[in-house]
């Protein structure tokens, strides 16, 4: 009861003084000519040019804008700039709905359960109560059938007819989404579950085949249905299978323990349109020595085809380095090249233990552990940031340090008000020597200078880490470039700070150990050379000697024993890439590398064909992946697959199901990619990964131990939070732990506990582009007093 009324007397306090929100969290532009009547309506909106008040929303009020006839009454006010705005919104609206209703139709045309023809539905016929194989379409006789509740029959109602509107249809589609809606909430099954085009084409399907439709049997699930399925995937992935012959592949592996401690091995293979999973092995048996992979990624390469690989990307252990010698041996022609992704996370591991970023850094997450450790504070915390949460996970343990810091700092004001707020005075646990602490961070101008200056020198190098991170375009080509200019983008950021020029040194120190050997080998310099957006743009990149030295031995290994082609490269076709002779000279190549979203393998593909055996070189080199978290990323569906009530699964079945479940959802996730922009590589899809910033301590029995102030443990405070195993370090979120190039990547780890599957609070995006530039204004606060 006291806490109930506590948390009723904190709503029931004033909030600071604001201006009322009369718009929604909208980017629309009609909200740039209307305001609300009143907060709580979103559809009654007044027209800021004249009186007119439409009760409609604010499409209404865009075609009152534009003055669109026979809906709503022309503004008089409205300029001609005005009506061309709402008006291009309104289009670009309807092709957006035209384009949604395309999809779907798409979806429903793709299914296909008719044997012999795929006749229109008009055409079948023998459709009944009991059951059939065709297609099934609304008649005049189902008007006669029985609903959907069977039990209504034993109570002898009587069958009449009923007229066909809308109305009816709208209350069969009720009931069937009713059916579907039980199956949900009875099962378990998470409400996302049916956003995917496979549960709308079951749907369809059912709806297609009609009443007497038999679910399949658990033996067809396991054997037949599942073969089927692998074969369509092989089907699916034949494109795949045409690009590696075209343009090379990489081969990418890494090893992961499942629940039953059984240790398995996976390999992928990366090109230009994506990352496929080829298959996985049990070495459970056998240790894991350099020896043992490279036979492995051996084995691999033959099934591929050696000719249509490229290169092999792993992570900086020592058996893979010992695989790496033995595969040079083996296959000269292949290079073996270092995980971006990995090498990049070591980097800034590094450079956030330094003594100038590791305090800020302690004090920030010990501001956020006081936050979400007391139920009150995470309350006020939500309520002052509009439900926006400060602490937002990460893929690693860096990005989730990366990305809260930056949350932070977008909600410095709603912090610093909060903290001076009666509410948060009125809290037992601020006055407790950590609440102390919290508040004294929050007021302090010298932490938030400090937070500024983390992100001002993180933010180049995780630019580069987003780029590696993702999969949208292949990042070989950029990769030694941009790492050249986070260089000098860092030493601008640290400016004129006191002792700029020992910390500049510093982290370009951390920055060359980490890169050496992993990011500058022939082939990284090879791409960077052959990419004319940074080569076309600066000539001196063509009279490095280091660059070029790289170049050189790129091509002996691209073409190694075959000297009549190397020759061909390096005594004729390189000098007419270098001096723009023929088509490298035309202005429209030129113009055609001067954006950064350029594609350099199409570029070489359109101008390079007067120099087919360098073209070849290129088109490959440029069209590789620099890392392979694409890999890593394949362990959450051996995860989401092999859970503890799954845990019978064969080795063989485990496989199938990675198979068709990767290689399906991969395609998909990588065209929403390229359609949304927005989408953050870095951002996790659980709290997991930012337990450092909720909770404190890892050790088991501190976890479990009781919270003095709140009476709760931390487990069931990490919980509440959205970080449902917050003591266990999985080894799918192996890339959460960053490991030296001594460490050996398959260590197994600690058993896992058990977990019940619960819906967890979502960590909101903050709907903002997540690297900004916004940080300028506090380079001035670094000399206040604390």
């Amino acid at each position: 009861m006291s806490s109930a009324g506590s948390t009723r007397a904190s709503v029931d306090q004033p909030e600071p003084a604001r201006a009322p929100a009369l718009k929604r969290n909208s980017d629309d532009v009609g909200w740039e000519y209307g305001v609300l009547i009143h907060p709580n309506d979103l559809n009654v909106i007044k027209c800021k040019l004249c009186p007119k008040v439409v009760k409609a929303g604010i499409y209404r009020l865009k075609l009152h804008i534009c003055g669109k006839k026979g809906d709503v009454r022309a503004c008089p006010n409205a300029t001609e700039e005005d009506k061309a705005k709402c008006r291009k919104a309104i289009e670009e609206s309807g092709r957006a709905k035209r384009a949604r209703r395309e999809k779907e139709q798409e979806v429903r045309d793709a299914v296909t359960i008719d044997v012999e023809s795929d006749a229109e539905p008009e055409e079948k016929t023998g459709l009944d109560e009991i059951g059939g194989s065709g297609s099934r379409v609304m008649g005049p006789m189902d008007n006669f059938t029985k609903p959907m509740d069977s039990s209504s029959l034993a109570k002898g109602k009587k069958l009449h007819q009923l007229n066909i509107s809308e109305h009816v249809k709208k209350e069969r589609l009720h009931r069937f989404k009713r059916y579907v809606a039980r199956w949900l909430y009875v099962r378990r099954v998470p409400f996302n579950a049916i956003n995917n085009t496979e549960f709308d084409q079951m749907i369809e399907a059912a709806g297609r085949f009609g009443p007497g439709a038999k679910k399949p049997y658990q033996h067809e699930l396991r054997e037949k249905l599942l073969q089927e399925e692998v074969q369509d995937t092989k089907e699916m992935l034949k494109a795949h299978e045409k690009e590696w012959s075209k343009n090379g592949c990489s081969i990418m592996t890494d090893a992961w323990t499942d629940q039953k401690r059984r240790s398995i091995m996976n390999m992928c293979v990366n090109c230009s349109i994506g990352t496929s999973f080829l298959e996985s092995k049990e070495v459970s048996a056998e240790s894991h020595t350099g020896e043992l992979i490279f036979q492995y990624v051996n084995s691999c390469i033959d099934k591929v085809g050696a000719d249509n690989i490229v290169q092999v990307v792993t992570d900086n252990a020592s058996n893979n380095m010992a695989a790496k010698d033995l595969l040079s041996v083996e296959r000269p022609q292949i290079f073996w090249t270092s995980c971006a992704t990995h090498t990049i996370n070591l980097m800034l591991e590094a450079m956030g233990k330094m003594k100038k970023f590791k305090t800020t850094i302690e004090q920030a997450k010990a501001l956020t552990i006081f936050i979400y450790a007391h139920h009150r504070t995470l309350a006020l915390m939500r309520k002052f940031t509009k439900k926006r949460e400060i602490v937002r996970p990460g893929v690693t343990r860096f990005a989730s340090n990366f990305l809260t810091l930056q949350s932070l700092f977008e909600k410095k004001e709603q912090l610093r008000k909060m903290s001076q707020s009666e509410e948060w005075e009125k809290i037992s646990h601020v006055k407790s020597a950590k609440g102390v602490q919290a508040t004294a961070t929050l007021v302090r101008p010298n932490f938030w200078s400090s937070v500024a200056l983390c992100l001002r020198v993180f933010e180049p190098l995780v630019k580069v880490l987003r780029m590696v991170d993702g999969d949208v375009k292949p990042s070989m080509a950029f990769l030694y470039g941009e790492i050249l200019k986070a260089k000098g983008d860092i030493k601008v950021a640290i400016g004129n700070i006191p002792g700029a020029a020992g910390l500049y040194s510093s982290i370009m120190q951390i920055i060359d150990v980490k890169m050496k050997n992993r990011l500058d080998s022939p082939l990284h310099k090879a791409a960077y050379f052959l990419n004319p957006y940074y080569s076309y743009n600066d000539d001196s990149i063509f009279k490095s000697e280091e660059v070029m030295d790289g170049f050189l031995t790129a091509v002996e290994t691209f073409y190694h024993g075959d000297y009549d082609k190397q020759a061909q490269v390096l005594n004729e076709e390189v000098h007419r890439f270098k001096d723009r002779v023929g088509h490298f000279g035309k202005q429209v190549a030129a113009a055609g590398c001067k954006d950064f979203d350029m594609n350099p393998a199409k570029w070489w593909g359109n101008y390079g064909t007067q120099v087919p055996v360098l073209q070849k070189m290129a088109i490959r080199i440029l069209s590789l992946t620099s890392s392979a978290s694409g890999c890593e990323r394949n362990w959450s569906c051996h995860e989401g697959i092999h859970t503890k009530r799954r845990n019978r699964l064969t080795c063989e079945r485990l496989e199938q199901l990675v198979f068709v479940q990767f290689n399906a959802l991969h395609a998909q996730k990588k065209d929403k990619a390229k359609k949304n922009q927005k989408v953050d590589p870095l951002l996790a899809t659980e709290a997991t990964y930012a337990q450092g910033w909720i909770v404190e301590g890892g050790e088991e029995d501190e976890i479990n131990d009781v919270d003095p102030v709140t009476g709760l443990t931390w487990q069931l405070i990490a919980e509440t939070c959205g970080a449902e195993e917050v003591t266990v370090l999985r080894r799918s979120a192996r890339l959460n732990q960053p490991r030296e190039i001594e460490e050996d990547i398959y260590s197994e780890p600690e058993p896992e506990d058990d977990h019940i599957d619960e819906e967890e609070i979502e960590f909101e995006s903050d709907q903002e582009d997540v690297v900004t530039a916004g940080y300028e204004a506090e380079e001035g606060a670094g000399t206040s007093d604390d």
